[in-house]
């Protein structure tokens, strides 16, 4: 099974966590999550990340972590690239909730296979809604239609 490791611009890292959280709990101990804040010096952000991510793979049973991160190219990621072996310790970035909940949901597959599950994850988890709501629809002018009852017109 593979650790999870989300560092991000602060507070991004710890609310993604929370979220994980509050949807698994039973996934708090498998999430590590690290804010990178604007003043904190890079050498220390470093170490403080490579302490956790040494703290995730010491876990019994995993002997591999998927970091996920904000945005390629600023300092969370690049602090993630430096972490990062491409064999047991593996980045994605563009982290958003979607792809950290398919992340939970399938980290004891193979590491090659989860990164998969993750990226698929994060786009599709992006959509464009119809700004039409429900509430908005007509109701059937010829009346008694099974979906279309006048005691029951809100359509959701």
């Amino acid at each position: 099974m593979a650790g999870l490791f989300i560092i991000a611009h602060a507070p991004l890292a710890s609310a993604l966590k929370a979220a994980a959280v509050h949807a698994f709990p039973e996934a708090a101990d498998r999430i590590e999550a690290l804010d990178v804040a604007p003043d904190f010096p890079l050498g220390d952000t470093e170490a403080q990340a490579r302490a956790l991510l040494d703290r995730a793979l010491s876990m019994p049973g995993r002997t591999e972590a998927l970091i996920l991160t904000d945005v390629f190219g600023a300092t969370p990621s690049n602090i993630a690239q430096r972490l990062a072996d491409g064999t047991r310790v593996r980045v994605v970035t563009g982290v958003n909730v979607p792809m950290l909940w398919r992340s939970i949901n399938y980290a004891d597959e193979p590491l090659d296979r989860l990164v998969t599950r993750a990226l698929a994850g994060g786009t599709q988890g992006v959509l464009q809604i119809a700004s039409a709501r429900p509430q908005n629809q007509t109701q059937n002018p010829g009346g008694r239609s099974g979906d279309d009852l006048d005691a029951h017109h809100h359509h959701q």
